[in-house]
């Protein structure tokens, strides 16, 4: 598989993450919304909102994964500081508490 081939691949990877997440996101916040406005629904809906955070997680795991592949990729000498690496981390995180 030639290098570009290989790129085209993992932007749409990346496009459909984003775009999964989106989707799940919206559907968390419609979940919690008819669960604040009425309380009685939420033993229905908290596995629902479970397996939609699993989903985020899931991304999150491919998300790692293609920075790998990209990683990969890269001339040797080009490698993640801790810096870069706790700046990733920090963005994976923020994305679960904006959930």
């Amino acid at each position: 598989m030639s290098t570009k081939a290989l790129e085209s691949l993992i932007d749409e990877a990346l496009g459909n993450i984003r775009n999964d997440r989106k989707v799940a996101r919206e559907f968390l916040n419609e979940i919690a919304n008819i669960i604040a406005a009425e309380p009685e629904h939420n033993k229905q809906l908290s596995p629902v909102a479970a397996k939609h955070i699993e989903t985020l997680q899931r991304s999150n795991e491919q998300l790692v994964k293609l920075i790998a592949i990209r990683q990969k990729s890269l001339p040797q000498a080009a490698e993640l500081s801790a810096s870069d690496k706790e700046g990733l981390f920090d963005l994976i995180q923020k994305e679960i508490e904006n959930v």
